[in-house]
C-alpha cells in the first residue's frame, strides 16, 4: 500500500484544513466588517438616525447625572464651610475671651480698677453731688488759684 503524504501547511490552508484556524479567524473578521460596511452603506440614513436619538438621549443623561452629582457635591461644600466657619468663628470666640481674661488679670495685678468698680465709683460720686448742697461746693478758681500758688512757690525756689 502506497503511503499517503501528509498535507503542508501551505496546502492545508489554502483547503481551511486544521492549520487556518489564525488566518481563518482573520479573514472571517475582515468579511464581516466588510460586511458590516456594505450595510451601512445600503440603509444610508436609516441606520444613522437612530444613532444621532441614541447619542443624543445617552448624552442627555449623562449630562443630568452630572449636573445631580455636581449639585450634591455643592450642598457638601456648602455644609462643609458653614461647619468649618462655626468652628473658626468659636475658636476666634474662645481665644478673644482668654485674651480678655488675662488683660483683666494683668490689670488687676498693676491695682487698676475693673469697669464695674469704675461705674460704681461714678455713681457714688454721682450721689455725693446730688447731696451736696450747693453752697458748700468748692469753686474751680479756689482749686486753680491752688495749683497756681504752688507753681509760683517752686518758681521763687528755683530763682533762689
Amino acid at each position: 500500500m502506497p503511503k499517503s503524504r501528509p498535507a503542508s501547511s501551505s496546502t492545508a490552508a489554502a483547503d481551511g484544513g486544521p492549520g487556518t484556524a489564525q488566518g481563518g479567524s482573520a479573514q472571517q473578521i475582515w468579511l464581516a466588517g466588510l460586511g458590516a460596511l456594505a450595510q451601512a452603506q445600503a440603509q444610508g440614513s436609516k441606520a444613522f438616525e437612530p444613532l444621532v436619538s441614541d447619542g443624543l438621549r445617552f448624552q442627555q443623561k449623562t449630562q443630568a447625572e452630572a449636573q445631580q452629582r455636581l449639585q450634591e457635591a455643592t450642598e457638601r461644600l456648602t455644609h462643609m464651610a458653614q461647619d468649618f466657619g462655626q468652628q473658626a468663628s468659636g475658636r476666634v470666640d474662645r481665644l478673644e475671651q482668654m485674651f480678655e481674661e488675662r488683660v483683666a488679670r494683668a490689670l488687676e495685678r498693676l491695682g487698676m480698677p475693673t469697669m464695674a468698680q469704675l461705674q460704681a465709683l461714678q455713681e457714688r460720686v454721682t450721689a455725693l453731688e446730688r447731696s451736696t448742697p450747693p453752697a458748700a461746693k468748692a469753686p474751680k478758681s479756689v482749686a486753680s488759684a491752688a495749683v497756681a500758688g504752688r507753681t509760683r512757690a517752686s518758681a521763687k525756689t528755683r530763682s533762689r
